[in-house]
């Protein structure tokens, strides 16, 4: 499994871009295609009863428990081969069918995704031996997995997820996000296709036609679903979290950075601006409001406007919030909340700044503002490439803010500092999955950074930055008083 560089990343991004000439969601493909078919060929693995697609489901769990762990691995670099060579399509298809992110940075996580998703070297056995004999552990599949998939990494979320729990021994069913029907299903199809090619069967896994709420309730209640694996918002994860199963869920996070003054702020600048703006702020691991010390924070901001970042009044911050935050009504409750306006979510900067009458080219792809604490552009976590900017005084304020402002989601954390102390401290109380420091956020799932890759980080369960090895559960076999050859 070969590592992608920062190098690569720049390189495939020029490359995508030159080849379809626009990366914003205005793209759009000359295919036809729907959630069962892709320019009049059928998907493989898609069907239109959720009963129908768990049995699918359960057929390829015997596939593939009948398989040999080089037969599974011959599967899985198969699918690799394939998000390569179509990494572009998934990209332009899922911009036009959600209207969120650039083609040119989904083209850039599929390719992540396909070179930096562990495989079968995850599962790993264990042995101990002493006085009474031998016991080995090992990492068996819980068989069929029920899968939830969200609309922001959808194609990305479906083949990486697909990666590891095959790896594992599983047979899996996705519910994918209605609003990403047609690219979840087509990364189904490509699994199901690098099977074939493969040996393997034609349907490894399943997803559905038109996913409803209503099919997500049979599959996290059907007795073949021995593990529920959710990656979505707040209500879908509690949902699976209070369905009695074994369920792993990733949630919604509110990513703080902290800059203090010994920072390198013309990295630092860089760093959360490249970091923010990936694939328009649509990763839950996007830089989402910044704590900066007064005494560095001009500096920062002037560097942040070197990378592409435009600054608006509070004024006009207050503007887009009422267009980018609307009000909901809470049916149980009957009270009024502010929320996420989802026609503005994944956009480019360019598009939000119109809205509110403010015409910038192309090389404008971040709005900045200034802000206090309780605005809710840091209390909520938009994802979109808007990025508030607090004034702090010190560490400690910084560090009681920040902690504040993630909401207890225990997500993901970025600082840029050169004082260990500080970020040691910071670590400590944020309580992060993933903490970044001094390199945009994508570095924490392995883009331009060390370790694996996965769209699936379940903070709620603790699981963590999930792989192949998640998606098992450990059988114990002992054979007492033999097999010790010391």
């Amino acid at each position: 499994m070969s590592a992608i560089s920062k190098a690569d990343i720049e390189k495939i991004v020029r490359e995508v871009v030159g080849s379809l000439g626009s990366s914003s969601a205005t793209a759009t493909t000359t295919a036809t295609y729907t959630s069962t078919h892709y320019e009049g060929r059928k998907l493989l693995g898609i069907y239109s009863d959720m009963n129908e697609a768990i049995d699918a489901a359960t057929e390829g769990y015997k596939a593939v428990r009948a398989m040999s762990v080089e037969k599974r691995e011959k599967i899985i670099t198969a699918i690799r081969e394939l998000t390569r060579a179509e990494a572009p399509i998934m990209a332009k298809m899922g911009v036009e069918e959600t209207g969120m992110g650039r083609v040119d940075h989904k083209t850039a996580k599929h390719i992540l995704v396909a070179d930096k998703t562990p495989g079968t070297e995850d599962i790993v056995s264990e042995a101990k031996t002493g006085d009474n004999g031998l016991t080995l552990t090992e990492m068996a599949p819980f068989g069929v997995v029920g899968a939830i998939t969200p609309s922001t990494n959808p194609s990305e979320t479906v083949i990486c997820n697909s990666i590891g729990m095959i790896a594992a021994g599983n047979g899996v069913v996705f519910n994918p996000h209605p609003g990403a029907i047609c690219v979840s299903n087509y990364a189904v199809d490509l699994v199901n296709r690098a099977s074939r090619m493969s040996g393997g069967p034609d349907v490894l896994v399943a997803s559905m036609d038109k996913p409803t709420m209503d099919s997500a309730k049979i599959m996290q209640t059907h007795p073949a679903i021995r593990l529920l694996v959710c990656t979505g918002g707040p209500g879908v994860v509690r949902s699976v979290l209070s369905s009695g199963k074994k369920a792993i869920g990733a949630g919604a996070g509110n990513p703080p950075v902290i800059v203090d003054d010994t920072a390198d702020i013309v990295k630092a600048g860089k760093d959360i601006i490249d970091g923010c703006t990936f694939d328009n702020n649509l990763p839950c691991i996007a830089e989402k409001e910044v704590f900066v010390f007064n005494n560095v924070k001009d500096r920062l901001i002037s560097e942040m406007q070197k990378n592409g970042a435009y600054l608006i009044s509070s004024a006009q911050a207050d503007a887009l919030s009422e267009i980018v935050l609307v009000d909901v009504t809470d049916k149980k409750t009957g009270k009024t909340k502010k929320s996420v306006n989802r026609k503005c979510v994944g956009r480019d900067a360019k598009v939000l700044l119109n809205m509110i009458g403010v015409s910038v080219g192309d090389e404008i792809r971040c709005i900045i503002c200034e802000t206090g604490f309780d605005h809710l552009f840091v209390q909520e976590e938009l994802m979109m490439p808007i990025l508030p900017i607090v004034g702090v005084s010190n560490i400690d304020d910084a560090i009681e803010l920040a902690v504040k402002a993630e909401h207890g989601n225990r997500h993901t954390a970025h600082m840029h500092s050169k004082n260990i102390d500080h970020l040691s401290r910071f670590a400590a109380a944020v309580e992060t999955t993933i903490f970044v420091k001094n390199a945009p956020s994508f570095a924490g799932i392995g883009f331009g950074g060390e370790g694996h890759t996965t769209f699936t980080i379940a903070g709620p369960t603790g699981e963590g930055i999930t792989s192949a090895r998640s998606f098992t559960r450990k059988r114990r076999c002992v054979l007492a008083d033999n097999f010790r050859i010391i």
